[in-house]
């Protein structure tokens, strides 16, 4: 016991000269504080919270920030997508049935550059394309919307819509990704030319356009939701928007199925990513 009381002793009187020795040194700092003007005080904290906050926003910014590395092919169902997908990636001609989940693959693009994306083939199933559209658009470098040009006029509402909300998404409106129609099914003698398809889809949107703003309009007013489609107070055009829109004629199935397809003007747009 005698031993113990004496350890315990030596080990308080170590803490008081480790405090004794300390007390001249915080003295003196808490005197430099006292002496120092209250506003050069506060400006030091404001840098230091400022640093801090940097900081902290580039950590967010680096972390959050997609690369922009797919090309997405999109439309509705049995416009060809599946098969486009198989031509670009083989130049082969495959049997495709409606996709219900996405399929992708590295995608070399046939230019000097060679560059390689991932071709991405999303559902064209109106249940699905939401869901699928959602999880890729980020990473959207360039999106592949497919028409059936041989029935457009049948589906030019449906067409519209789908694109019109593409174009309105606020993360594609802000990544503006490059955007090609690809008319697919040119092979087909009653299909429509990308020209007639572009003016039909622009009247379209035009009153799409109209009507949407006035449902999402709210009573004062203002519009919320997704931006505003072109120019206010002017007639549509895909011109007007801040990503390219690019019309192209294609043919996935060819005249004969086992033959080749034409996509080559497609191709040659997708060289230019």
């Amino acid at each position: 016991m005698e031993a113990e009381r004496t350890l315990n002793m030596g080990d308080e009187v170590d803490e008081e000269m480790a405090v004794s020795m300390l007390e001249p040194y915080i003295e003196s700092l808490r005197q430099q504080l006292d002496q120092q003007d209250p506003v050069f005080l506060i400006a030091i904290i404001v840098a230091l919270a400022v640093i801090i906050i940097t900081c902290v926003f580039l950590k967010y910014f680096l972390t959050s920030k997609t690369v922009q590395s797919s090309v997405l092919l999109v439309g509705l169902c049995d416009s060809g997508k599946t098969l486009l997908f198989s031509r670009l990636l083989s130049g082969k001609f495959k049997r495709t049935q409606t996709s219900i989940t996405d399929s992708s693959a590295p995608y070399k693009t046939k230019s000097d550059k060679s560059s390689t994306w991932t071709l991405i083939d999303l559902p064209g199933h109106d249940s699905l394309r939401p869901q699928y559209l959602e999880k890729f658009k980020s990473a959207a470098r360039a999106i592949v919307f497919v028409v059936d040009s041989a029935i457009f006029q049948k589906e030019v509402r449906d067409v519209a819509e789908f694109l019109y909300v593409l174009l309105t998404d606020n993360i594609i409106y802000r990544n503006v990704p490059a955007i090609f129609v690809a008319c697919n099914k040119q092979d087909i003698p009653m299909a429509k030319s990308a020209k007639l398809i572009q003016q039909q889809l622009e009247k379209e949107m035009n009153t799409l356009r109209v009507t949407r703003s006035a449902a999402l309009s709210s009573q004062d007013g203002s519009i919320g939701g997704s931006v505003y489609l072109g120019k206010k107070g002017k007639d549509f055009e895909f011109s007007q928007l801040p990503m390219k829109v690019e019309f192209v004629e294609c043919s996935a199935r060819g005249i004969k199925e086992e033959g080749d397809g034409d996509i080559e003007k497609l191709e040659k747009s997708l060289a230019k990513l």
